[in-house]
């Protein structure tokens, strides 16, 4: 069973930067494909981003295209947020499958497990 946690949530002006790290014990992050979502007050959750085994992003969602990135090391997963806006106010999560299960996918559905999130409010 794999246990995710997420981490580096927090307040940001608009135009500020975040970087949001996930970990996950009980199986190699290294073996898994990592998905990052978000769920905004009274939104559906939804894909920001993935990245498989191998690195090299997918963005998901054309509102953070050119402002947000995946990357991960062997044991850790990263977000990195630029230019933040209002509008990204949002519980970030991330999200793991085993890659031999789901090589990529921006669909919350494929994945299997899931942190608890992390709080980002941009606000001035």
């Amino acid at each position: 069973q794999l246990h995710i946690v997420e981490s580096g949530g927090g307040l940001v002006q608009p135009g500020g930067s975040l970087r949001l790290s996930c970990v996950a014990s009980g199986y190699p992050l290294v073996e898994c494909t990592i998905g990052w979502f978000r769920q905004a007050p009274g939104k559906a959750r939804e894909g920001v981003s993935y990245i498989r085994t191998g690195g090299g992003d997918v963005i998901c969602a054309d509102s953070v295209k050119g402002r947000f990135t995946a990357s991960r090391d062997s044991a850790t997963a990263y977000l990195e947020m630029n230019s933040l806006k209002p509008e990204d106010t949002a519980v970030y999560y991330c999200a793991v499958v085993r890659s031999e299960k789901v090589f990529g996918s921006c669909r919350r559905d494929d994945y299997d497990f899931w942190g608890q999130g992390t709080q980002v409010i941009v606000s001035s």
